[in-house]
Parts: structure tokens; C-alpha cells; sequence
């Protein structure tokens, strides 16, 4: 055993990262299989089952299955949990587990937490994890409670309406996509009430973790010279602006559509609901592939943008599209520098965000070239919307996840782990440990454009 501790302990934090997230999706393909899990006469495929618990624990949502239909009452608690899993982090939950048992978080843990979680700072990541685990189980419970005695006109026993009111929390929460009516949303297109709560709690998940720190920071008034940073203005001003421009886009391609036969506060609701479902949630509440392929085509955008870092959410994120696009905007102006809210960009995080789009249109990109081939009688509109849904563990789908090969799963598998990784971390993964350069040749010019 001596050798193999050895080479785990020698793993990069970035490599460490993903190996757990490896054991973490083992973990769930044995509790999606454990006796009681299915519905009686209900036998799943491995490969289904593998699939299943990929999405669950990059809280992704695509599925091969019908959830209510194959799992047993059981089996959705087991669901729950590996939502949960996957939600708050496999780190965050570890340290949670450490803390419990009085376990003293060293430094080769923070290390991990730094990495699982997008921080530039070892110092206060403990804390960090802390209220995560806090805030999040708040704002599930909180959302459970609501939905389950508004559940209670639907359902015949409390029992029904609380299992279908916890289980619309934490998937939404968790930005899981997962659900148990069998139809997502749709049997709430007209209930505006849940699909309001199901928006709030999609974007408590989505809009990032430190975000949610700061602002319970900001009204508990403690501190008098409290200031959000940076980060939490680039990420609340960017997430609101793609809801906003979702909503109306989306409005306006589907006006005259899909739209055409609703009233302006339903196709408004419509229109917003799929906004933001598009940051991570992939709950729906109409037929989407009744959406003209312009729509579907935006709404992949907004899915490869995903939600912000240090989230429930996938994609490239929020504050990776901002920095590309206020670089851009700065260049063209002649500038340098990108200065935003009387604060300087760092040059390195630039680099970073180029890094990332440029690795994700590179993968979305091949994924596309290589599921083109080996489903040959798929939409091509289809397989994109499949593919950044999967890159961005949003869970929208045009009705072919169950259709795809084998090949097909596995590489929507691929896409949804590294979408719930990050690229940052699968990058760092593949680069191995950070080495710095000991010397320097002289620099010269070289013609661009």
C-alpha cells in the first residue's frame, strides 16, 4: 500500500481534484445499485446506470431514463444524495465529514478546497466550505418547505407532496435538472408560483457561492465599512445581464412561434423561465423542441457560458465570458488594461479566461465533429444543444439523450464531468505540476491580424 499512498500523495491538487471526482461517481453507480434502488420488474443497464450517476454528481440532469419510472422511493433519496454530493462539492462535503470528526484540515486539504472551489487563497477556505454547507441547506430546506404545503393541493398524502416538494428543491438548488413528475416542469407552465420559486432557488445555486457569502456579509450589517468585491460585482452584473438579454432574446425569436397562442404574461414567463434554466438548471416547462433552431442555437450559447465560478453550475462561467468580452471592448478602444468598478484586471486571469474559451470551443467543437459520426441520423441542431448542455451541466435536452449509442453516452459523460470539474482544474490535470521558467530569450514582435 506504501507506493500507491505515495503516488497519491504526489498527485497535483488539480489531479487530487479529479481523481475524487472519479471515486465520487464510483460511490454513486454503487448506491444507484443497491437493493431497493429500482421500482420492481425495472432492470437498468450499467452503462445507464454509469450515465445516471455522471449526470447526478456534475448535477447536470441529462438522462437515458425516465426518473419516476425506474426509481424506486428509495432509489430518489438515493438520487437526492448524490445531488448533494455533487451540488456542494466532493471537497466541501469532505471537510464537512473532517470538521465532524475533529479531523485538523492541513495544508494538503486546503490546497484541494482551493482548487475544487476557484480561490486564489488558501486563507479562509475552511470557513468558506462552512458556509457554503450552511447556506445551501438553508436554502434547500427553505425551498422544500415552501414547495412541499403548496404541493399538498396536488397530491392525495403529505408524504407524496413532501417527497415531490424536497426533491424540486435540491434539484433546483443544486442546478441538478433531474426530476420526478416525469415531464419537468411542464406540468407547472401555468403555476407561476413554482416556477418562481424554482427561478430563485436555480439562481441562489448558479450565481456562485462566495457571491451569496458577501451578500449575507452585507445585510447582517456587522461590519460598517463592508464592500463587495470585485468578483461578486463582475458576476452579479454579468448574470443579471444574460437573464435580462436571455429573456428578451428568447421573447422576441419565439413571439411569433411557439409563443404565438399565449398570452404576454405567459410567453413572458415562458421566456424567463428558460433564461434562467439556461445558466444550469435544465428544468423546462414547455416542449422545447417546438423552439425555432435559432432559439435552440441561443440557448446553447447561453448554456456554454454557464453559471459563475464557484457554483453549482458548468460551463465556462460568467466571469470567464465577462473578462473576454471587457478585454475585448478595451482593446478596441486602444487600452491595454481592463479597468471596471475603479479596479484593475490582472493580467493573468486574462489569460486564464482566453485559455478556457478557447479549450472549450476546441472540445464542444470536437465532441460535435465526433458524435456527427457515430449518430449519423441525429439533428446536427440537436447534438450541439446536447453537447454545450452537457459541457455546461445545464440538463436541457432535445429529446435524443436516450437514443445515443454508446459511444454517444460516453462522450456526453466526458463532457459532463469536465464541465463539473472545470477547465481550469482539467487543464492543470493534464499540465501536471507548475514549474516556473529560469531564464528568459529576448522578446520580439510578431505581426497579428
Amino acid at each position: 500500500m506504501n507506493p500507491i499512498i505515495s503516488r497519491i500523495r504526489n498527485l497535483t491538487p488539480a489531479q487530487a481534484i479529479v481523481s475524487y471526482y472519479f471515486l465520487a461517481i464510483g460511490i454513486s453507480v454503487g448506491l444507484l445499485n443497491l437493493p431497493g434502488v429500482h421500482q420492481d420488474g425495472v432492470e437498468v443497464k450499467f452503462i445507464d446506470s454509469m450515465f445516471t450517476a455522471v449526470s447526478a454528481v456534475s448535477v447536470t440532469g441529462l438522462s437515458v431514463l425516465n426518473v419516476s419510472e425506474t426509481y424506486s422511493t428509495f432509489g430518489i433519496f438515493m438520487l437526492m444524495v448524490i445531488l448533494q454530493l455533487g451540488g456542494i462539492g466532493i471537497m466541501s462535503l469532505g471537510t464537512f465529514v473532517w470538521l465532524l470528526v475533529g479531523k485538523k484540515i492541513g495544508l494538503r486539504e486546503r490546497q484541494l478546497i482551493m482548487m475544487d472551489h476557484n480561490q486564489h487563497s488558501l486563507s479562509g477556505v475552511v470557513n468558506l466550505i462552512i458556509e457554503i454547507i450552511k447556506i445551501l441547506l438553508l436554502i434547500e430546506l427553505l425551498g422544500a418547505l415552501i414547495l412541499t404545503f403548496y404541493f399538498t393541493q396536488f397530491y392525495e398524502t403529505f408524504s407524496q407532496a413532501f417527497i415531490h416538494g424536497l426533491f424540486a428543491s435540491v434539484s433546483a438548488t443544486t442546478n441538478g435538472g433531474f426530476d420526478i413528475t416525469g415531464q419537468s416542469m411542464i406540468p407547472y407552465h401555468n403555476d407561476y408560483f413554482v416556477q418562481i420559486i424554482n427561478m430563485i432557488l436555480i439562481i441562489l445555486g448558479a450565481i456562485g457561492f462566495p457571491v451569496l457569502i458577501e451578500i449575507k456579509a452585507f445585510l447582517s450589517g456587522k461590519n460598517k465599512n463592508f464592500r463587495f468585491s470585485l468578483f461578486t460585482k463582475i458576476t452579479t452584473a454579468t448574470f443579471g445581464l444574460l437573464l435580462l438579454v436571455g429573456t428578451v432574446v428568447i421573447l422576441a425569436l419565439e413571439m411569433f412561434k411557439s409563443f404565438r397562442d399565449m398570452s404576454w404574461h405567459e410567453a413572458l414567463f415562458a421566456a424567463m423561465f428558460h433564461s434562467v434554466s439556461s445558466r444550469s438548471g435544465g428544468l423546462v416547462t414547455m416542449d422545447i423542441t417546438e423552439f425555432a433552431q435559432g432559439t435552440n442555437i441561443f440557448i446553447s450559447a447561453l448554456m456554454f457560458i454557464g453559471a459563475s465560478p464557484s457554483s453549482v453550475g458548468g460551463g465556462i462561467r460568467t466571469t470567464t465570458f465577462a473578462i473576454a468580452i471587457l478585454f475585448l471592448i478595451n482593446f478596441a478602444r486602444g487600452k491595454n488594461e481592463i479597468q471596471i468598478f475603479n479596479r484593475e484586471i490582472q493580467l493573468i486571469d486574462v489569460f486564464r479566461s482566453y485559455a478556457v474559451i478557447i479549450l472549450a470551443i476546441f472540445m464542444v467543437l470536437f465532441a460535435t465533429i465526433a458524435l456527427s459520426i457515430s449518430e449519423p441520423t441525429l439533428p446536427i441542431t440537436a447534438i450541439v444543444f446536447e453537447i454545450t448542455s452537457a459541457f455546461g451541466t445545464c440538463g436541457m435536452s432535445l429529446g435524443i439523450t436516450d437514443e445515443l449509442s454508446t459511444f454517444g453516452k460516453i462522450l456526453i459523460m466526458v463532457l459532463m464531468f469536465v464541465g463539473r470539474v472545470g477547465l481550469i482544474s482539467f487543464l492543470f490535470t493534464i499540465g501536471g505540476r507548475t514549474t516556473k521558467t529560469k531564464f528568459h530569450y529576448p522578446k520580439e514582435r510578431v505581426i497579428i491580424g
